[in-house]
């Protein structure tokens, strides 16, 4: 990344970065017990289900919908060389039970990875915990199943 680029980089990375912490505060996403009751489809009948999660994901869809689109037809990025996309874009066994074990975790915790990185700052009880299941489970599944990069790469393609 040339010098000219770094500063302007990084603060825009840092400002991302803490709007979207904020935004995570705000929305209180960071309130496991806030998350689990919007996960909590069964008590639609008794009234128990939250639903206030769901104004915070369809304004999201919407900006980034919005923000790709934008992007998209732009030749570089602001303050990059180049765009960052995916490298894989074919749905696989591998990248389906990713998602199936993040989303049971998610739903037992009610702590997604990025809430729980700004829960740092007001360290409620048990985040200790989540953090250690979260490093450990990382390591262990890239021991497990190891990504497979060079390969998934030329399938994907």
């Amino acid at each position: 990344m040339a010098a000219q680029i770094r500063l302007p980089y990084l603060a825009t990375a840092a400002l991302s970065g803490l709007l979207f912490g904020a935004g995570l505060y705000v929305s209180q996403m960071v309130d496991p017990l806030k998350v689990l009751r919007f996960l909590d489809f069964g008590a639609i009948p008794t009234g128990g289900w939250d639903p206030s999660l769901a104004f915070v994901i369809v304004p999201a869809i919407v900006v980034m919908f919005i923000a790709v689109r934008i992007g998209r037809r732009r030749q570089a990025p602001l303050f990059d060389t180049r765009f960052n996309e995916p490298e894989f874009h074919h749905i696989d066994a591998p990248l389906v039970g990713g998602a199936v074990l993040f989303g049971i975790g998610w739903g037992m915790s009610g702590i997604c990875p990025g809430p729980a990185i700004s829960l740092i700052a007001f360290w409620p009880p048990d985040l200790l915990v989540f953090l250690v299941a979260l490093f450990v489970g990382s390591y262990a599944g890239a021991l497990i199943i190891p990504s497979g990069r060079d390969k998934r790469l030329a399938l994907a393609r």
